[in-house]
């Protein structure tokens, strides 16, 4: 059974969510950090670039967000080409291919106001990602306010319910308006349903009567605080208790369970003892585990994680597995498991774009195809992400893409490193040791003096003492001086003062 954890802090909140103890997702949010995904925004267009098909619109943030043809609604598009031909209506006539493809030149112009949803969060350099095929979330429902297409979720396997809840949305539906189906659904009354749907209805209306009045780059609606978010959208009969470290916190969550789900709320639930509630359901050393690039898998094998901005890699190994049988069996069931695990993983680390897995090499076809189906149903059962999946190859390589949400684990808990800047690496004490004799043999041929004293990095000193002394003595002989070397831990290892002596 799942249970969602609550630490609340002034300075931030953490909503862990674990099924069995094990940790499945983590949220952080705090009052300095300005949450954008599904904010909505008055945003100006202050660049259409038909090249790559895309506009920059500026809404308020550091960097401008890119909007993409692929994210501008048919609605919106159609409506931008009929003022474009009602203008164009005394110019010569040309007549147009059905499948010509859409130019956004056509459909948005600079300086012109428009209604935006950001889809996707600034990610490394890139600025957010915007749409105009607006969602709305609630409790049962996603309303797609111009989009006219009713989904029903994948987790609703009952061909007849689904056709129920289906016939209801679309009757209730205004026109021109869409929705996808949310599980939450499933046996839900008509009633609940179309009260979520009348209340999104109304809540849309609104963000149309704000845009209106709204001055540029103004945020016009914000989704509801985090905690509220993760209670509304995972609140169900799998959730054995809601527990939170404040009252406050309690108070507020019960009242909201009481509007969206009376019949769950009496699973939230005061945490009061004097330990770290994240330490005591054991999440800290979780948290602290999925900042690692290596996890270790229960057979012994383990799999091993790094990301770039363009790609995430994972390998697996068997480690110190040999199983009991032969080879082929050995490989197969450390596949299995990490198979499992790299779900898992995905999820709890919040990792999204493009994805390669290495599996451990298959000699047996049946095997590489029920490492692959079984990697694929994971995926389905416990992954609420799209994501497509590509079949296994000869290598044992699966390639994936994930939808990407916001930032990854590792951006939102962690810095570049001050001395690798990221890379992973830094020189060795040899390769700094060389790369500072040489300049200071460059700089000693400007220098007249008989004594100088030159500082180093402790680490550099001490490989230089012990190790190259004699390329300080050849130093001293080459340029007729006296060099006193010195010890600095304050200097990083690449950097060196070198001062005059009387």
């Amino acid at each position: 059974m799942k249970k969602i954890i609550i630490n609340d802090n002034p300075w931030e909140v953490r909503i862990a969510i674990i099924n069995n103890g094990k940790l499945q997702n983590i949220y952080f949010s705090a009052p300095t950090h300005e949450v954008l995904e599904r904010a909505y925004f008055k945003g100006l267009v202050t660049k259409v670039l038909p090249g790559i098909q895309t506009a920059f619109i500026e809404f308020g943030q550091e960097k401008a967000g890119f909007l993409h043809i692929s994210e501008i609604d048919r609605e919106l598009a159609m409506q931008k080409l009929s003022h474009q031909l009602e203008d164009d209506e005394d110019e010569p006539k040309v007549e147009k291919k059905p499948t010509q493809r859409r130019d956004i030149s056509k459909i948005l112009k600079e300086n012109e106001p428009i209604l935006v949803q950001v889809s996707k969060e600034p990610i490394y350099e890139k600025g957010a990602k915007l749409t105009t095929c607006f969602t709305l979330p609630g409790r049962f429902i996603v309303l797609m306010p111009n989009i006219p297409r009713i989904g029903v979720s994948k987790k609703i396997e009952d061909r007849d319910e689904r056709t129920r809840l289906k016939t209801i949305i679309r009757q209730h539906l205004p026109e021109g308006m869409g929705a996808i189906i949310r599980t939450t659904s499933d046996g839900r009354a008509e009633a609940d349903l179309i009260k979520d749907l009348n209340f999104l209805v109304n809540q849309w209306h609104s963000i149309e009567k704000k845009f209106a009045t709204a001055k540029t780059s103004d945020k016009i609606h914000q989704d509801l605080p985090l905690v509220l978010q993760i209670v509304r959208d995972h609140l169900d009969s799998d959730v054995e208790a809601i527990i939170t470290d404040s009252k406050q916190s309690q108070n507020e969550l019960y009242k909201f369970a009481q509007q969206i789900a009376p019949e769950f709320a009496h699973v939230i639930k005061a945490y009061e003892d004097d330990v770290n509630i994240f330490s005591t359901y054991g999440i800290e050393k979780q948290i602290e585990q999925a900042l690692k690039k290596k996890v270790s898998l229960k057979s012994g094998g383990s799999i091993i994680i790094e990301s770039t901005e363009a790609m995430t890699v994972v390998d697996v190994n068997t480690g110190r597995f040999i199983g009991k049988t032969n080879l082929e069996d050995t490989i197969l069931k450390t596949n299995l498991e990490a198979a499992e695990e790299v779900v898992q993983q995905l999820k709890l680390r919040n990792i999204g774009g493009l994805i390669v897995i290495d599996f451990i090499d298959m000699a047996i076809a049946a095997n590489r195809q029920k490492v692959f189906s079984f990697f694929e149903k994971i995926l389905k059962e416990r992954d609420k992400f799209q994501s497509v999946v590509l079949k296994i190859s000869e290598f044992g390589l699966v390639q994936m893409t994930r939808k990407r949400s916001g930032k990854t684990l590792v951006q939102q808990l962690t810095t570049d490193c001050p001395t690798c800047h990221g890379s992973g690496f830094i020189k060795s004490y040899q390769t700094e040791s060389y790369a500072i004799l040489r300049a200071i043999r460059d700089e000693l041929k400007t220098i007249s003096a008989q004594k100088i004293e030159i500082q180093v990095n402790s680490h550099i000193f001490n490989y230089l003492t012990s190790t190259e002394y004699d390329a300080i003595l050849k130093l001293e002989n080459i340029f007729k001086l006296k060099i006193t070397l010195l010890s600095n831990k304050d200097l990083a290892t690449d950097k060196y003062k070198i001062e005059k002596k009387q």
